[in-house]
């Protein structure tokens, strides 16, 4: 059997031996625990923004729009409405109008962006509850509770587009039962409501047309989007979803990597603590050292004795406080424990979701670290002289 090579031998032996020194054995304590802190706190970092992230991406996107179209003036949307919705992956197309306007129940008016569609509520209005037989206009029930109206009551809706008159621009109003009301998103810019196309004719300003498109997923929306260019007539505009978020997924990508950052310092410090301990572990042991060079070990062999050294303690620690971030990770997500003010924030809660991907990241990042920072440490081995090391 082909014995070990003399770092693998003698690692171990060195690293039991430091117990017997209580300074090189305060400093490797602190270097490790030091990375295991920093390990742990970056994991729980992470799996804090990743939590929040994805409670925060999902409740934007299920009030986005999967694939959005906006047709040249003069386009005919109902032709290409119904040529579209023959495409591979596409479940539903139907048209669809934006504008803003103004809502007004009992005396109070309310600003409001007005989403007029042709066929059925758009899926950007979700758990709405609708009143059966009545058409007219879906509002958000928290902007129903302001303006203290229920399904059934009558609202005024005003659009942005004017009729001209003998003394002057008038708006356009029009009487409109409440036909349901829809989950409030607590992420809205604004409050919204939805009606159908033809309820809004002559409130809306004339524009060019839309069309919504509806697919099997996310991931479906995106392929789609490319085969529906090739069919469109020249000056349509397609949006996916990324790209009417494209903004907020690019300040999340930025948050999340200014974090580890800045996190990670914590484990840059832990790692220069490392330099100190081995450099006095060389210290303590230099005649020994000395012995080894003058019986043939090559001052490389040596440097890779202390890097595996300092291996074993980073690498311990970097071990210890990955699985010391899941484990609190998983117990704060499970049982809630970190409570946010409802009335503030979208979440009563914060969430924990540890993407083993980042974890990976992490753990890799530190022993990498660890790695270099050994190596550094082991610079003053090449300018040993095993004479001079034996006498001293």
């Amino acid at each position: 059997m082909r014995p070990l090579p003399l770092a693998w031998q003698l690692a171990p032996r060195f690293a039991r031996s430091t117990r017997r020194d209580a300074a090189t054995s305060f400093l490797s304590a602190v270097a490790a625990g030091g990375i295991a802190l920093g390990v742990a706190a970056l994991v729980l970092a992470l799996a804090a923004l990743s939590g929040l992230q994805q409670a925060l991406r999902a409740e934007i996107l299920a009030r986005t729009p999967q694939l959005e179209i906006e047709l040249p003036p003069g386009a005919d949307a109902g032709r290409l409405a119904t040529e579209l919705a023959a495409v591979d992956g596409v479940e539903f197309v139907q048209r669809f109008a934006r504008a803003r306007g103004w809502l007004l129940a009992a005396g109070v008016a309310r600003e409001v962006e007005v989403v007029a569609f042709s066929e059925r509520l758009p899926r950007s209005f979700p758990d709405a509850e609708l009143v059966a037989g009545v058409e007219g206009v879906v509002v958000g029930d928290d902007l129903a509770a302001r303006l203290g109206v229920r399904p059934g009551d009558w609202v005024e809706l005003v659009g942005a587009r004017p009729t001209l008159t003998p003394v002057g621009p008038q708006p356009r109003m029009r009487s409109l039962a409440v036909a349901g009301l829809f989950k409030s998103g607590r992420t809205e810019r604004g409050d919204r409501v939805a009606l159908p196309l033809d309820l809004a004719a002559g409130l809306l300003p004339a524009g060019a047309p839309q069309l919504e498109i509806a697919t099997g997923g996310l991931d479906t929306a995106l392929a789609v989007a490319g085969r529906l260019r090739a069919l469109l007539p020249p000056g349509s505009v397609v949006r996916t979803w990324q790209d009417l978020n494209r903004p907020l997924f690019f300040a999340l990508h930025l948050e999340r990597a200014v974090m580890f950052a800045a996190v990670s310092l914590i484990v840059v410090v832990a790692a220069l603590v490392l330099v100190a301990d081995l450099a006095l572990l060389q210290s303590s042991r230099w005649r020994e050292l000395g012995a080894l060079a003058a019986m043939g070990a090559a001052p490389r062999e040596l440097g890779r004795l202390f890097t595996l050294l300092g291996l074993i303690v980073g690498g311990g620690g970097a071990l210890a406080g990955g699985l010391l971030g899941v484990v609190v990770a998983r117990l704060l997500d499970r049982w809630h424990l970190v409570k946010l003010p409802a009335q503030v924030y979208f979440l009563d809660y914060l969430p924990f979701a540890v993407e083993w991907l980042e974890l990976g990241t992490v753990l890799g990042v530190a022993l990498l670290l660890t790695f270099l920072c050994s190596r550094w440490g082991t610079r003053r081995l090449a300018e040993m002289r095993p004479v001079e090391a034996v006498r001293r």
